[in-house]
């Protein structure tokens, strides 16, 4: 007779190693939403928000924050300008040596 051969024992378990991709595009978004490229930065944000939901890969909350972020900076900026004209409007008399 012969005897059953033994079974291999398995290879001890390993933390998976981290597999999660992050979405890139809204890693640059989100990137030059601070530097101040405040329109390209609110375009890849949504080109990486719909990736994200597509793919499920990470950086949805950096997708939206270069989208917000951008929106407020072009508001703001609109906003000081529109502060700065009424001045100079409000001031003809004013000249700038």
């Amino acid at each position: 007779m012969t005897t059953p051969a033994a079974s291999p024992t398995p290879a001890p378990a390993q933390p998976p190693a981290s597999t999660e991709k992050w979405n890139v595009l809204s890693i640059v978004a989100f990137v030059l939403s601070l530097v101040g490229f405040n329109v390209i930065a609110i375009v890849l944000g949504f080109i990486g928000l719909s990736q994200v939901k597509k793919t499920g890969e990470r950086g949805r909350g950096l997708a939206i924050a270069a989208i917000i972020i951008g929106f407020v900076s072009i508001a703001i900026f609109i906003i000081v300008w529109i502060a700065v004209f009424a001045t100079i409007a409000a001031n003809p008399d004013v000249t700038v040596q």
